[in-house]
């Protein structure tokens, strides 16, 4: 099970449990962290954005490595203090993307280290969003391009507010210092960048291979349904494969088998979608089980691993139907 990182918003008044840092080590752990979400009721003015202070990098200075951060000397400034260290040269984030960094996470007056992922070895997927994560972020990382490193501080305001983060050991009137290693971004434009694999069952559905961040187009045959549950690559990523209690980002389209008819898009919406495997239909589940981050899927669901003679209302989903998906999973969360 994913590990939740200490940058997720908190609601005001509510502090959600995860990996914390270990004061010394910084190493997180599971069960005694708390996570970054956003404050729902907050509604901060945006922040003026300013050079420094920033604290010194003494050691980790590459881009990936853990970093080690000095304390912070003198008094924080109030505003937001954003520094790219290492500037990048890929996409550059939007605000509302979902950014894919390494990070590491310190309070300024004692240095202590409240969070990271470093240690866990696995990047944090997150939103960037009012109410997904603490404001600073947003601000800082928007307009920032993916192979950076960037330092900010963050003050109360546009972090946990005067509520702090007990959990972790944030006070509300910490002024918080992160470094970040931007690693990839998504947004409704993304799709999925594997290997083309050929699609040769004529019984099955022939989906298109653009990678334009345009809906795929998905040729149903005039022939019945297959029986059982079908999931084939039509573009093979590179990327890790998809554990069964996993949650993955996601583009993707759906259709009836029977007609072809859309009942359902990210295209349309223009928004990507994650999900735990283990909050989906059964034909999702194991249609996407062992598949690789970076991967276009087929899934050709039958009812009994679908919505069977239960669909959701509205939906324009008859009972008993097949379904047809494509699915672009672009990352693990």
């Amino acid at each position: 099970m994913r590990r939740r990182s200490l940058l997720i918003a908190v609601p005001a008044g509510l502090v959600t449990l995860a990996a914390c840092g270990d004061e010394d080590s910084g190493s997180s752990n599971a069960g005694d962290s708390a996570t970054p979400e956003a404050s729902a009721t907050s509604a901060a003015p945006a922040p003026k954005i300013v050079d420094g202070p920033l604290p010194a990098l003494t050691a980790g200075t590459k881009f990936g490595e853990k970093p080690t951060v000095a304390k912070g000397s003198g008094e924080p400034s109030k505003d937001l203090a954003v520094k790219t260290v290492i500037a990048g040269g890929g996409k550059a984030v939007a605000e509302n993307d979902f950014v894919s960094a390494d990070y590491l996470g310190q309070v300024w007056q004692s240095a202590k280290v409240f969070d990271n992922s470093y240690d866990r070895k696995t990047p944090l997927i997150i939103q960037l969003s009012q109410g997904s994560i603490i404001d600073g972020w947003r601000y800082a990382l928007t307009g920032k391009k993916t192979g950076s490193r960037v330092q900010f501080s963050v003050p109360p305001t546009w972090g946990y507010g005067e509520q702090g983060n007990e959990q972790a050991g944030i006070k509300g009137d910490d002024t918080l210092v992160f470094v970040v290693d931007v690693q990839d971004t998504f947004n409704a434009k993304s799709s999925a960048k594997g290997k083309k694999v050929p699609q040769d069952d004529a019984a099955l559905p022939e989906v298109g291979t653009d990678t334009d961040g345009k809906a795929p187009s998905i040729e149903v045959p005039k022939a019945d349904a297959p029986k059982k549950l079908v999931a084939e690559y039509v573009l093979e990523g590179d990327g890790a494969e998809v554990g069964a209690q996993d949650t993955v980002l996601v583009q993707y389209k759906g259709v009836v088998w029977d007609g072809g008819k859309e009942f359902d898009s990210t295209y349309g919406r223009k928004q990507l979608t994650s999900f735990s495997l283990q909050q989906v239909v059964k034909g999702w589940a194991q249609g996407l089980t062992g598949k690789k981050v970076g991967s276009r899927v087929l899934i050709v669901i039958p009812p009994d691993l679908g919505y069977g003679d239960n669909p959701p209302q509205g939906s324009g989903i008859e009972k008993d139907s097949t379904l047809v998906f494509s699915v672009d999973i672009l990352a693990k969360m």
